[in-house]
Formats: structure tokens, sequence, C-alpha cells
């Protein structure tokens, strides 16, 4: 049975989902953001065990088609910002379009509605909070996290970073450092 999981954005949610799973005897055959498929069949009974679970984890089972949908979208922009570390082949809309199986402007619309942003403002905001953290890292140079995340330049992140957070991406690593030394 697949259940779809509100909230499950990283890998430790899916490691804290497995482990909530086993401790109601369940087992996951296959992991994703967003969704569970488990091995065995599921009473009523336990789909509330699992909400409770879940709930007090900071996540929701969700079980309505158009909330789905919009969690796969979800899914796969932080998987594409998160966790993917090539170039994409073709433009974003496409590589959605194709990965769910629906037209991108019914996905978008959809998304818009329910969330009140679109999904490329999410995409944004997804991009600034990774650029956060890699700056935080300090691993990277900001050339090597504008090729890690797609963009044309390190000027076009630089411009879209302090557009969204109003300082640039030099001035963030000041404030990183200073909030660091002060610990």
């Amino acid at each position: 049975m697949k259940i779809f999981i509100k909230n499950m954005v990283s890998i430790r949610c899916q490691m804290i989902v497995d482990l909530e799973l086993e401790k109601l005897d369940l087992h996951c055959t296959q992991l994703e953001m967003g969704t569970a498929d488990i091995r065995e069949v599921v009473s009523n009974g336990q789909i509330a065990q699992i909400r409770i679970a879940l709930l007090q984890l900071g996540l929701e089972l969700i079980d309505n088609k158009k909330s789905i949908l919009i969690e796969k979208i979800k899914a796969v922009v932080i998987e594409m910002v998160h966790y993917s570390g090539s170039q994409l082949k073709m433009n974003f809309s496409n590589y959605l379009s194709e990965k769910l199986n629906f037209d991108y402007t019914y996905l978008a619309n959809i998304f818009s509605e329910d969330q009140g942003i679109t999904i490329e403002h999410f995409i944004i905001q997804n991009k600034i909070q990774r650029i956060k953290e890699l700056i935080g890292y300090n691993e990277l140079n900001l050339t090597q996290i504008s090729w890690m995340l797609h963009y044309s330049s390190v000027a076009h992140l630089s411009t879209q970073f302090k557009k969204v957070t109003g300082i640039t991406p030099s001035h963030f690593k000041q404030l990183e450092h200073k909030s660091l030394i002060a610990l």
C-alpha cells in the first residue's frame, strides 16, 4: 500500500517515517520524498495510528488527490534543488510535466491556488535556502554554488539572493561568521 505524507522533505524525514512505521510493525519496500510503500495490508486502525504518529512528528498523512499532487510537485523541486548535482537537460517546466505526467499549466495553477505562490517562487525560495546552507558550510565558492544550483552566472545568483533576503551573499557570509564567533 502506498501512503502519501505531507512535509516529508528530507532524508532525515524518511528515516523517521521508516522508524515510526517499524514501531507499528509495518515495513517499507520503498521510501521516497513524500511517499512510503508499505509491504503489509494496512487496516483502518493502523492508518489512524500512522496518522497520529506522523502528526506528532510534524508530518501529515494525506489522502486527497489535489494535496498528493502538490506534495509531489514540492518533492520534485526539493529533490532538484537539494539533492541533484547534475544540470537539467530541459527547462524545469518540461521536466516537472514529464516527471508527474501532467500539463505544466495545470500543475502551476493547482499549486498557486493551494499554496498562494507560484512554482517558480517556491523554487527560488528553496534555492535561496540551499545557497544559505552552502555558504554556511564554507566549502564552495559562489561560482561553484551558482553552477550547482543551475544559475546562469554568479551575478544572477547574487541579484536573486539580494532580492529575496535584502543582503548580498557576501554580506550573508560575513554575518554567518560573526554569529559563529559570538558563540
